[in-house]
């Protein structure tokens, strides 16, 4: 396409010795020249553009690339080069989407928090009569060996809760708007439960059960991730006690 609006291009100025010389004139060449305009309009008009549901996807497909590099290798660990390439797409085509890597790293937060939210919200509505069993459910996905070995597909809160610390304000901002979300689930689950249990604990008193139970779940994860090849035995040991101890509230 390029090749043919350079000829077009080329073309109209061979005409110039002619016109020198008087061979012809301007007018046996507007119609030749007028032509040659048409044609380059034709074929720009045909390179083709990329619609907004395909944007859309390609942004997704950064995204959920991103999601898993940064949960697996930490924000700066993994670079946009190898992140695009995963998504199947070009280095230079990121910035079509995301202004920067930390533009990026927002919306992984923003994104990896609504995904768990919602696998949350499944688990509550598959318990519908019992959200102490909702919440033993919780913990029986969550603290474990599977969600422990694969953090590319798990929770953001525990695999990005140092990339939080570490990256200021507004990541952490971020990251702050997500575990609310989780307090603010737990916390109906457990008025719930207590209802259905014959008792009232106040609003204060079951927001702050779910804040230790939540924080708890995550801590049992980071720390069993953090000594998984050292020694899996004490890994798993770290798992199942507190798994063990949470579901007994």
């Amino acid at each position: 396409m390029v090749i043919s609006i350079i000829t077009c291009q080329a073309g109209a100025s061979a005409w110039t010795p002619f016109l020198m010389s008087g061979i012809i004139t301007t007018g046996e060449i507007s119609t030749s020249a007028r032509t040659q305009q048409c044609r380059l309009v034709e074929e720009v008009s045909e390179v083709p553009r990329i619609t907004q549901e395909q944007k859309k996807l390609n942004r997704e497909k950064i995204v959920r690339a991103a999601g898993e590099g940064f949960r697996l290798h930490g924000v700066d660990g993994i670079g946009i080069e190898e992140l695009m390439k995963t998504a199947g797409m070009t280095h230079g085509g990121f910035y079509n989407h995301f202004s920067s890597k930390e533009d990026l790293a927002l919306e992984v937060f923003r994104q990896g928090f609504t995904d768990s939210l919602d696998a949350l919200a499944a688990i509550r509505k598959a318990h519908p009569r019992s959200a102490r069993a909702a919440l033993h459910d919780m913990v029986d996905v969550y603290v474990t060996a599977a969600h422990r070995d694969h953090p590319e597909t798990g929770c953001a809160s525990a695999a990005l809760a140092a990339d939080a610390g570490r990256r200021g304000a507004t990541s952490q901002a971020e990251y702050r708007r997500g575990l609310e979300g989780y307090f603010s689930a737990i916390t109906e689950m457990v008025l719930d439960g207590a209802h259905q249990s014959g008792t009232e604990p106040t609003a204060a008193e079951a927001r702050e059960q779910a804040v230790a139970l939540f924080c708890q779940m995550v801590g049992a994860l980071v720390v069993s991730r953090a000594i998984t090849e050292a020694d899996p035995g004490l890994s798993d040991e770290i798992l199942t006690a507190n798994r063990k101890q949470l579901k007994q509230r």
